[in-house]
């Protein structure tokens, strides 16, 4: 599994911007930036970006189909929904 291959600060992130895209753009490096020490965001390449919706999609079709697979045809109406939640 790829990792984060550096980390920038907010304030690092703001005067080093340019470098910081170029490097997920051009070497697909994942720059994890922290704020008060704790990881707040990553900057990550397009492309990678891309990869993880494909992957989003491919998890949800695959869901999709496990549900309606053993989908049993019971069906419930909104007022039976919300007395299942208050009680």
């Amino acid at each position: 599994m790829v990792t984060l291959t550096g980390e920038v600060t907010t304030r690092e992130l703001r005067s080093r911007l340019s470098d910081v895209l170029g490097r997920a753009m051009y070497a697909g490096e994942r720059i994890g930036v922290t704020r008060n020490g704790k990881l707040a965001a990553v900057v990550i390449s397009v492309t990678d970006l891309e990869v993880l919706e494909e992957l989003e999609m491919a998890h949800d079709v695959a869901a999709y189909r496990e549900a309606k697979a053993t989908d049993d045809g019971t069906r419930v109406t909104l007022d039976q929904l919300r007395a299942d939640l208050d009680s």
